[in-house]
């Protein structure tokens, strides 16, 4: 029999993961069943518990349970632990061990995928949300020059700032506070997938810039236009760090990394 994971979560229509756990399995060997949990809005906790009674080893965890699965674990990562959500859990007996895997995802297919160091770099982070948590400190350890958290609710802001201060240079505030120009500028929000642009300045996009859109599959969004419109020397959307979170977790799990390249490629809708 397979070993069994999923991807828990509401709703789940749009899913991708099981074609990218299938696609680990096959190039991997690893016998392994991926498949979808679709749980009710207050039924995090019974889905997860049914799902590892019937022998489940471990699940992705999306919206809107990151941080009820942060609750839900027995013991967090430091990733987790300091975002206060979980992407990612693993069962051991009555163990739940927790994860976040989102941030080292994006900030690897910054980096290594699209060949953007961040180190000595200005950040500009736009959100304060469960996708900002998970990014700080992997942005952080990459020892960028400065990482600004713009959003539109100022509180939520300052309390990440406060939050991950001691990691690093971070600094806080509303949109009307960004300052600047920045090397690399990641829209963490939820706009793109209304249609809606975050209000960030144009001049916040340093000339050939890197602008990235956590949101995938939309092609241009309206972030992306403004950006590349503004002079952003490349775009991306999120895509790279949808396969690398899923790479992660891969590994925490199974002990061998998938190639993910392959799979970026083959799932890139084209920015048009």
């Amino acid at each position: 029999m397979p070993d069994r994971y999923a991807l828990v979560g509401n709703p789940l229509g749009h899913s991708k993961s099981p074609r990218i756990h299938g696609e680990f399995a096959r190039l991997t060997g690893e016998d392994v069943a991926y498949g979808l949990l679709e749980a009710p809005l207050d039924g995090f906790r019974a889905a997860v518990d049914a799902f590892r009674a019937a022998g489940g080893r471990g699940v992705n965890v999306t919206q809107p349970f990151k941080l009820e699965a942060a609750a839900y674990a027995t013991r967090l990562g430091d990733r987790a632990r300091l975002a206060g959500a979980v992407n990612c859990m693993k069962f051991d007996g009555d163990e739940v061990l927790a994860e976040n895997f989102d941030g080292l995802g994006l900030a690897c297919d910054i980096q290594r995928n699209l060949g953007v160091p961040m180190a000595g770099r200005r950040v500009l982070l736009l959100g304060a949300g469960g996708a900002a948590r998970g990014a700080l400190l992997p942005f952080l350890e990459a020892g960028p020059a400065a990482l600004f958290v713009a959003n539109r609710t100022i509180a939520k802001a300052l309390a990440l700032r406060e939050r991950f201060a001691a990691r690093g240079p971070v600094g806080a505030g509303g949109y009307a506070d960004i300052a600047g120009a920045w090397d690399v500028v990641v829209n963490a929000t939820s706009a793109s997938l209304r249609g809606e642009l975050p209000p960030v300045p144009a001049q916040a996009f340093a000339p050939g810039c890197l602008a990235y859109d956590l949101v995938y599959g939309k092609g241009l969004t309206p972030f992306l236009r403004v950006a590349r419109d503004a002079g952003a020397g490349r775009v991306a959307d999120g895509i790279g760090m949808l396969v690398e979170q899923a790479a992660e977790a891969w590994v925490w799990w199974r002990g061998v990394r998938p190639p993910t390249q392959p799979l970026i490629e083959a799932m890139t809708v084209p920015l048009a």
